[in-house]
Parts: C-alpha cells; structure tokens; sequence
C-alpha cells in the first residue's frame, strides 16, 4: 500500500483520552492526528475541568468537536466517560470502536492532578491519582490490546509522564507517584505487545502552557528554559503524531522527554 505523505495515518482510527479544553495538549494531538488523516474519537470528563480553578472550556465539548472537525475536515466522535470508575476504560474503547470498527492509536492523555505536599496529602488524593492516572491507563491499554487486529497495521499506545525523572516535584506527591508508575511500565509494556506490532511509548511533554500557570510561573518558566519559552500543546502533538505513523514503527519501550532542554 502506498501512503499519501501527507496523510499517512489516513484508514487508521485513533482514541485520545483528555480532551476536553481547546487549550489544551489533547485537543493539539487530536488535531495533529486527524490532520494526519486518522479518524479520532476523544474522551472527555467535563466535570473534572469544571472542578478546577482554570475551569471547563466556556464552549464546552461541542465547540471542541466543531473547531476540530472545522479545522482537520476529518471524522471526530466524542464519548464521556469518568475514568475513575473501572467499567470506564473498557466502554471507551468498546465506543470508539462502534465508532469505527477499528482502533489503531491509542493515546492515553488523561490526567487527574491535585497540589500537595507529603504533610499536606490524603489517602482519598492518593488514590484518585493511582486509579485515574495508573489503573485508567491499564485498563484501558488492556481493552485496546484485547480487541486490537494485529493484521492491521500502526498498532500504537503511547502514555504521558511528567518531569519527575529529571527535577524534583515535592509539591504534587500523589502526581508524582502515578506519571512514575506510567514511565517504569513503558518498556515492560513494549515487550508484552511488541511482537504483536504494537509500539508502546511514553512522553513527557514537559512544562506545557494549557492556561493554569499564573504569570509569576509563566515568566519563572520562560526564565529557566534553555529556549526562553513553556512548550506549547502543538510541541507534543507533533511528537505524538509522528510515533502514531509508520516512521516512528522501529521506536518502543522508550520514554522521550519534549520539554525544549529544560524538565
């Protein structure tokens, strides 16, 4: 089969998890891979953004879909879905592939994330973290893998981590602990699927600007960056657009840092 080089995911469906913010780094993958020629479904918990102080998208999920679907001309379906319940993962994937009848990419963007200290965090906040952030990203790796078509090809699961490995994040503890467990999974995961033709990578897209920063943070980061810049969300959807596509296939069980030299 030979590939249009400018669409080379085109035939090939994709679910991205997390995305319910414009600004935000899913909605930037989900972009980049329908533009890439992927069919795309996106989940969504509204509730979790609307809970936080740089709130829900003021569109909400349908302004995402129409800028998405404006912009990339391709096909974007949406599912909600609160990952902290069990049963979610498996019903995600089940809706992305009545969706399509297939699935190729999985991208497991979602993140649940609250400050606190070791003096100042709870049992009930460590355990959001680790069924969200780690079993979230299990289950749902063990729902793709379960259904995936091995004769298919660009079988593709890529996790996201955060700077733990490279500074320390005393503040965000439980954080901390769940993108660890996702980072040390990466090449044991890898090795469990790769003769399967599913890559497994992990990517730490660094300090991101996505509108929670205050502007003390904002001008700290641009200070501490080697390039004098926060990444954008457009930084880690090119990479994660370019592991999704036949080019990146020799690439698995790695963890890549996107973060402009800095962590």
């Amino acid at each position: 089969m030979t590939l249009n080089p400018l669409t080379p995911l085109a035939g090939r469906a994709a679910l991205v998890t997390g995305v319910s913010r414009r600004i935000g780094i899913g909605f930037a993958i989900t972009r980049r891979l329908a533009q890439l020629g992927a069919a795309v479904c996106i989940q969504h918990y509204i509730p979790y953004d609307a809970s936080q102080p740089w709130g829900a998208d003021p569109g909400g999920i349908e302004a995402l879909l129409t800028e998405l679907r404006t912009e990339t001309g391709g096909r974007i379906e949406a599912i909600s879905a609160d990952l902290r319940d069990p049963a979610a993962p498996a019903h995600v994937i089940d809706a992305a592939y009545q969706h399509f009848g297939a699935l190729d990419v999985l991208v497991c963007n979602h993140a649940y994330s609250t400050m606190g200290t070791l003096e100042e965090m709870t049992a009930e906040q460590i355990d959001a973290h680790l069924q969200i952030n780690v079993r979230g990203s299990l289950l749902l790796t063990q729902a793709y893998a379960a259904r995936h078509d091995d004769a298919r090809p660009g079988g593709r699961v890529i996790l996201m981590t955060s700077g733990q490995h490279l500074g320390p994040m005393p503040g965000e503890l439980a954080y901390v602990a769940s993108k660890g467990a996702l980072h040390q999974l990466t090449q044991s995961l890898s090795a469990h699927l790769v003769r399967r033709g599913i890559t497994v990578n992990t990517v730490n897209p660094g300090a991101t600007d996505t509108g929670y920063a205050s502007p003390d943070l904002l001008a700290a980061g641009r200070a501490a960056n080697p390039q004098g810049r926060w990444g954008m969300p457009d930084d880690a959807a090119r990479l994660i657009g370019w592991l999704a596509t036949d080019d990146a296939q020799w690439i698995t069980g790695q963890v890549i840092n996107s973060n402009g030299g800095g962590w």
